[in-house]
């Protein structure tokens, strides 16, 4: 079964290849993978082929995608799996991709059994079995670094790689050689802190949206960890080692090597 798998994968490399000229131009744009190594370029380069032939890439509001979007999208998308392998995102099929911000309508019931409905506006939203939905505007602020430790795609991939394990609770499926207190103390006790200090109205290192729930801080801090790896490691090295445990990718080294 791993031999026919293997020749697929060769055969979708080679006969779906990205344009040489288009993966030159993303790759050397993209601030977030600024540092790597030409090795690990070339692996993401085989990951993001694999991405865009498996999902299915859907224009939201009739909006145009172009297959620069779609690479620019895949390639960021497939980053935090560097080392964890495509298996980690199987399981569902299309990334739909509006123009910029999208409102959703939500049914809401409170503590009391009253349904209420509630409006978002949204950036970026992830389904355990559904679809990534993006918004295009926002895809490109990140391209260029323009948001500390913002990255849309890799927030929502963050939460993808969440769910896993069954629910949206900030504990994906660890490695064996990981140990699970030393993951639960070092997110509990950082995430709980900062609860603490938003309460006290006191400023935050890293954004306020992480306070949410421990699914948005799990995809706030993998949103650091690849964006600003310098704030997570000065902030919350004990996380940051965490992260460096999971991902198998040193992106503080990666930064400092600029």
């Amino acid at each position: 079964m791993y031999f026919f798998k293997r020749l697929r994968t060769r055969y979708i490399l080679h006969r779906h290849p990205i344009c040489h000229e288009l993966w030159a131009q993303i790759s050397n744009s993209l601030v977030i993978l600024q540092g790597m190594t030409a090795v690990e370029k070339a692996h993401l380069r085989e990951l993001t082929t694999l991405f865009l032939h498996q999902k299915k890439f859907v224009g939201a509001q009739d909006f145009h995608l172009t297959d620069y979007m779609c690479v620019v999208i895949a390639t960021q998308a497939c980053l935090p799996v560097l080392k964890l392998g495509m298996s980690c995102l199987s399981g569902w099929l299309e990334v739909i991709v509006y123009p910029d911000a999208f409102r959703i309508t939500r049914d809401v019931t409170d503590d009391s059994g009253v349904v209420h409905h509630q409006e978002q506006t949204l950036i970026g939203e992830s389904w355990s079995r559904g679809p990534l939905i993006l918004s295009w505007q926002d895809v490109e602020k990140d391209m260029f670094g323009k948001r500390l430790g913002c990255n849309v795609v890799i927030h929502e991939i963050a939460h993808k790689l969440d769910v896993l394990n069954g629910s949206a609770n900030g504990f994906p499926p660890l490695h064996t050689d990981m140990v699970i207190k030393a993951w639960s103390a070092s997110l509990s006790t950082a995430y709980e802190n900062l609860i603490r200090r938003l309460n006290l109205h006191h400023s935050s290192c890293i954004n306020a949206y992480a306070a949410t729930n421990p699914a948005e801080f799990f995809a706030v801090i993998s949103e650091y960890f690849f964006c600003a790896p310098e704030v997570l490691h000065t902030n919350f090295p004990d996380i940051y080692k965490q992260l460096l445990l999971y991902y198998r990718q040193d992106t503080l080294s990666r930064h400092l090597n600029l």
